[in-house]
């Protein structure tokens, strides 16, 4: 596993964004033995680190190559783009213009005439952007972001996604409804994420996959959160986790 992604495992575990608890409901109503918060880098030197992972993926996959802007959806996604602008410059020397969208198109003062749905006013007719957020779930903000790229102030622009890039990927298939809209459980769902890579044309990278993290921090004994105690991940928790992402997980 390359070295950016054994930080972020560790990170992962030594903030607790990583945890292991029971009763854990998922947004989509389902049960999960995990869960990923990562709210929990809320500090100048862990929005750093977050920056960082992020810039190494991307300089990993050669995607710098590829982006003359790094485009994070409001709220979460605004702060990575940042952090990732910033580790860029300071570890490779490579300086791209960050930006993010508001919830509403400005129509005073410099945005009285363009009513742009992006803060820096950094889009222009055929640059190259590379999206960040932390999770990918539904897929559903990344459309709308790409609609918003897309119609941007009625801009008669182009705009090229070089990819987008996550966090952790969970590994996990959509969730799966009833007729009365109850989730039904230990039935797989779609891959939200290659369904989305079809439609849209668009690659989607992550920093790390869970299944990696999880497998990492086992082996290394490395203490976790679990239950609201710290300690080594024992092979109870590991096969609960496996025999989890055996029921949800994708291919």
């Amino acid at each position: 596993m390359e070295d950016y992604k054994e930080k972020l495992s560790l990170m992962l575990a030594r903030t607790g964004a990583l945890f292991f608890d029971k009763g854990l409901v998922l947004k989509d109503g389902r049960p999960t033995p995990y869960f990923v918060n990562m709210a929990m880098f809320r500090s100048g030197r862990l929005s750093i680190e977050m920056g960082s992972f992020f810039a190494a993926m991307m300089v990993s996959e050669g995607l710098v190559k590829e982006t003359d802007i790094i485009l994070g959806p409001s709220y979460k996604g605004s702060s990575i783009a940042l952090a990732t602008s910033i580790a860029l410059w300071q570890e490779y020397a490579i300086d791209l213009n960050f930006e993010y969208d508001r919830k509403e198109a400005k129509t005073h003062g410099e945005g009285s005439k363009t009513k742009s749905m992006f803060v820096n006013g950094t889009l222009f007719d055929g640059c190259r952007i590379f999206i960040v957020d932390d999770v990918a779930t539904s897929m559903k903000t990344k459309y709308d972001l790409l609609g918003k790229i897309e119609s941007d102030g009625g801009m008669n622009r182009k705009s090229h996604i070089s990819g987008i890039g996550i966090c952790i990927d969970r590994q996990q298939t959509t969730a799966v409804y009833d007729a009365r809209g109850d989730v039904v459980l230990n039935r797989k769902g779609e891959d939200a994420v290659k369904d989305f890579v079809s439609k849209s044309g668009v690659p989607v990278f992550a920093v790390a996959g869970i299944r990696e993290v999880v497998d990492y921090l086992h082996k290394k004994k490395e203490p976790v959160l679990i239950n609201g105690v710290s300690m080594p991940m024992g092979d109870g928790t590991k096969a609960e986790f496996d025999e989890y992402l055996n029921g949800y997980g994708t291919n």
